[in-house]
């Protein structure tokens, strides 16, 4: 298969192997094989929600083996991590699923995705089945109709690793507003986690003359309310106090409020949601590179969806020798390279010598050199922003993106601004028709200060 070279190069990341490169070089070869056929999935979730995706691959066979194997193996970890499921049905080659099979086990290579998205989020451990086309179970997928309320006494809050934000809205107006510092990441007892939210839902419910309804936002993963995969809640090792006092947290707290409408989501979703009601825009996903990749879409209709938008897990790029994530195990997935994590592995090849110090530490240092002119931490930002610019046409392939939402503390000041920059050359000179279709932006300041929490705050409708 005949792969071009970028036309811009990360200049500290010099081997970098753009997905979106890789598989259009694939792609192209399959168009040109005669034999090539139709790969279907579907990938479902035990309430039914079953998303479709259709490949067209080389004959599997030959010297094709191991292009289809990794074509198809970085395409379904995109859509676990994306979208969100653990029932994997596969038609058009048993083969292939006998692949995926091993690949998404105990014992396989996919191990840390087979547990985390399967028993983490799901319940249940991930299964790839061969049938065929006439069996996969069909497409049924409802985008969530959460948002843009804002009429009556509304509190809304965000759960982040060191602070709780909280609104009180009085039909869309701010009457109150505050950040508290917390360190919820390392505390063994969840009794520390449901007072911290406690006293912020007392203290914006003090400025308003009832409460109708509350929204709220937290890193991690939460179904129907309930907290399946959550930094925030770490440190309770003990999984028989997750599943009695973590998981059910959200719920103990609305009936305390009476039973009144209480959503709890990701807040990638939010923050995406938070976009589309500053900008009176959709299609939006957000980016955000903080501690992790953090990610939320909302759609052309302007709604969220039930995907997991777990981005800091989906592969980017495709080289055999990529970053490895300590956690996962698995190689050149996004929290490598759009995070704190990606500063800090950059900066040693930047001329920084930071020894043990810790990643949020590293990302100060290197945003104050930027601000002094070092070139090395110029170097780190405009790699960054390659490969971003790269990704952003990756992520076009799974998305419809119109209006594309920034953030996070790796992205502010000057070298935030290099970052988009050189994503934005990037799109132009290869991807021309993206660059006149997506349109990127930056929180403006209100968003900053309230966006989050008013839209977490618009996030249940009130009963009739």
């Amino acid at each position: 298969m005949h792969l071009p070279s970028p036309r811009h190069l990360p200049p500290l990341d010099e081997e970098f192997v753009p997905a979106v490169l890789w598989n259009r070089a694939y792609r192209k070869q399959v168009e040109s094989e005669p034999a090539s056929h139709d790969l279907h999935l579907a990938l479902a979730r035990r309430d039914g929600t079953t998303f479709h995706h259709t490949l067209r691959i080389l004959p599997h066979e030959g010297r094709n083996l191991e292009l289809n194997r990794k074509y198809i193996e970085r395409t379904v970890k995109f859509l676990l991590w994306m979208k969100g499921g653990s029932q994997l049905s596969v038609a058009g080659n048993d083969a292939v699923s006998a692949h995926l099979a091993e690949v998404y086990s105990k014992s396989g290579s996919r191990s840390f995705d087979w547990d985390i998205v399967g028993q983490g989020i799901f319940g249940e451990s991930v299964t790839v089945t061969p049938c065929q086309l006439q069996e996969l179970p069909p497409p049924s997928e409802e985008n969530i109709k959460l948002g843009r309320n804002l009429d009556g006494c509304r509190i809304g809050f965000d759960l982040g690793g060191s602070d709780r934000k909280a609104a009180a809205l009085i039909d869309g107006e701010v009457v109150f507003s505050e950040e508290i510092p917390w360190d919820p990441y390392f505390q063994s007892d969840p009794q520390y986690h449901l007072d911290g939210i406690r006293d912020t839902l007392q203290r914006a419910a003090d400025h308003l003359p009832r409460v109708d309804a509350i929204g709220g936002s937290a890193a991690g993963d939460y179904i129907n309310n309930e907290v399946r995969i959550a930094s925030l809640f770490r440190g309770i090792k003990d999984q028989a106090v997750f599943e009695t006092e973590v998981r059910p947290i959200f719920h103990r707290l609305q009936e305390e409020w009476g039973g009144i409408p209480f959503v709890v989501i990701n807040d990638g979703e939010v923050t995406a949601l938070a976009g589309s009601m500053s900008m009176n825009a959709n299609a939006v996903l957000g980016i955000s590179m903080g501690t992790s990749l953090a990610a939320g879409y909302c759609t052309p209709g302007g709604h969220i969806t039930p995907w997991i938008n777990e981005l800091a897990f989906a592969p980017i790029d495709y080289r055999e020798n990529a970053p490895r994530d300590e956690w996962s195990g698995d190689i050149g997935c996004g929290v490598q390279y759009f995070s704190q994590q990606g500063v800090a592995r950059l900066a040693p090849s930047a001329g920084f010598e930071f020894g043990e110090m810790a990643f949020p530490e590293q990302l100060v240092e290197v945003q104050k050199a930027m601000e002094q002119g070092h070139a090395g931490a110029r170097r780190i930002y405009q790699t960054i922003g390659v490969c971003f610019g790269y990704t952003i046409a990756h992520y076009a392939e799974f998305y419809d993106i119109r209006n594309l939402l920034i953030l996070g503390r790796v992205t502010s000041g000057s070298g935030g601004e290099l970052i988009l920059e050189k994503a934005a050359e990037v799109l132009q000179d290869e991807f021309p028709e993206l660059n006149d279709r997506i349109t990127m932006t930056t929180p403006d300041e209100k968003m900053k200060r309230h966006g989050q929490a008013v839209a977490a705050a618009s996030l249940p409708t009130l009963a009739p």
